[in-house]
Order: C-alpha cells, then sequence, then structure tokens
C-alpha cells in the first residue's frame, strides 16, 4: 500500500532491561551486567543510513545518563527523540508522584545528553492500564503532547483490551487535557487480531506471515529494541521458561527480517506521521 504510514520506532534501552524480573529490576541489579547497547545499536543507525529511514527513538533517561554519546549519535543522524521513562518500571506499579518523578528525570537527562527536550512518551511495556490512566495528565502538564503507550490488546504487563482505536487518534485525560495517541498496530489473521510489529511478536511470526501483515495493513506501529537485534547477548538470570523463550526466540534471524522490510517499504518517524494526520477529524477518545 503505497500510502501507508509504517511508523519505524526503537525503545532505546539495554538487553538486561527486562519488566517484571526480580534479578533485573533495579539500576543496582544493572550495574552487575555489561552494557551492550551502544554495540548494538550502531549497527541499527548504519543500517538505517543504508537504508535512508529514519526512526523515533524513545530514550530511557538511564541511557541517556550512561551513553550520552548515544543518544548525542543518534540525534545527530536526524532521528525523532523520544522518551521511554527513566528507570524502565511499569506504570501500573507507580504511584503518580513516582511516575512524575520519573517522567521530569527522564526529559532532562535526554536533554542534557543532547540538546532536544522530548514531547512523545511510550510507557515501558506499554503498561498503561484502564487503573493508570491519570498517567496521561501528568504527561500533558509536563509537556508530552505525543503518546504511544496504548495496546489496544491483552498483554503481559497490561495493555487496553477494550481501548476503541487502533490507529491514530486523540486521548481527552481526566482533566480534560488532550494527546495525540499512535496506539500498538493489530494485524488481521482470518478471524483473529494479533499483534507482529514489535519486539517477540516480530521475531516470532514467519518472514512471510511478516511480509503480507506489514503490506497489508494502513496503518503499523513498530518497537523494536536493540536487543531484538543481539543474538550474542547473554542469557538473563531469573526468567522461567517461557520468558526465556519469550525473550530469545528469534534473535539471530531479526536483522535481517528488519533489513528486508526496510529495503521493500517506505518508513516514516512518528513526528512524521503526525504531520499526516487531520487532527480536526479524528477520533477522540475519553480516558477515565
Amino acid at each position: 500500500m503505497a500510502d501507508a504510514m509504517r511508523i519505524l520506532s526503537v525503545d532505546l534501552e539495554d538487553w538486561f532491561h527486562i519488566l517484571d524480573n526480580p534479578e533485573t529490576m533495579t539500576e543496582e541489579n544493572w550495574r552487575q551486567f555489561p552494557s551492550r547497547v551502544v554495540m548494538v545499536t550502531e549497527k541499527l543507525l548504519e543500517l538505517l543510513d543504508a537504508q535512508s529511514q529514519k526512526a523515533t527513538f524513545f530514550i530511557l533517561g538511564y541511557i541517556a545518563r550512561n551513553h550520552p554519546e548515544l543518544v548525542q549519535e543518534v540525534a545527530r543522524r536526524g532521528h525523532e527523540i523520544a522518551t521511554h521513562s527513566d528507570m524502565h518500571q511499569l506504570v501500573y506499579a507507580q504511584t503518580p508522584n513516582a511516575f512524575e518523578a520519573d517522567l521530569v528525570a527522564s526529559l532532562e537527562a535526554i536533554t542534557q545528553a543532547c540538546g532536544t527536550t522530548p514531547r512523545a512518551y511510550r510507557a515501558p511495556g506499554f503498561s498503561i492500564t484502564q487503573e493508570a490512566t491519570w498517567a496521561f495528565d501528568i504527561m500533558a502538564r509536563n509537556g508530552i503532547e505525543v503518546d504511544a503507550s496504548l495496546f489496544p490488546a491483552r498483554r503481559a504487563h497490561g495493555g487496553l483490551p477494550g481501548f476503541p482505536e487502533a490507529g491514530p487518534c486523540q486521548i481527552q485525560t481526566q482533566s480534560g487535557q488532550i494527546l495525540r495517541a499512535f496506539p500498538m498496530s493489530v494485524g488481521k489473521l482470518g478471524p483473529a487480531n494479533i499483534v507482529f510489529s514489535g519486539g517477540g511478536y516480530f521475531r516470532l511470526t514467519p518472514r512471510p506471515l511478516l511480509n503480507r501483515l506489514f503490506q497489508a495493513q494502513d496503518y503499523v506501529m513498530t518497537y523494536f529494541h536493540p536487543r531484538d537485534f543481539d543474538p550474542d547477548q547473554p542469557m538473563i538470570p531469573g526468567l522461567t521458561l517461557a520468558r526465556r523463550f519469550k525473550s530469545y526466540v528469534g534473535l539471530r534471524g531479526a536483522f535481517a527480517k528488519l533489513e528486508g522490510l526496510l529495503t521493500r517499504m517506505d518508513f516514516i518517524t512518528m513526528g512524521t506521521a503526525e504531520d499526516r494526520v487531520d487532527w480536526q477529524t479524528s477520533p477522540t477518545v475519553s480516558v477515565q
């Protein structure tokens, strides 16, 4: 589809930023592991340059503080700068005050690293649930104008399965603020709705089906992590067998899958997509 809106996005975090696992929950835990994010992200940046494609990078404040040169390089190459929180914690597991402090810290760290203050946010693990929609008001009062946290299906770390939109829309917050939103996309496979365009879903989906789904959709939101393209990363301690499978399946072939998609199709940043949407006529969803 020539006029399809395919948004390319990267959640810039390290291989050990795994949610809901006691062995990788805190900064003290993270300090025990060797960082791999610079090496793998540089490989991704080279691929994007070779294919003349730009992406939105949702960056952890932790990464901006510890690898400011990497964030500077992402910005220098013309990619969109956004925030993925500061310390990669589940939104619904935080208090509103803790969430706000984390958001503010991320904005400060990213701005200090590269000189650009993010105006777009994605929650770790898409972890804004019905009980945590208060987060949208906090985003709005701290300068966030665009959100990519909505996951309109069930998932291990939350999701909003009753959310009525799977494309660009506006969110009316509890206090009446308006945010522009780009939810995660959902594909059709017969009667079933499936997620295919990011993380473990992308790695698990066979390449022919992946190509078909990307080509069939009018709207595709991707979410990749550097670790999705790093088959030599160590095994994270503490994971169940099921989570090991989800975290490590398909790592060896993922880079070639992405390269193939970038060769055949055009992708845009979320900022470019925002410019293409007619927000006067886009649906508005009230979250309470």
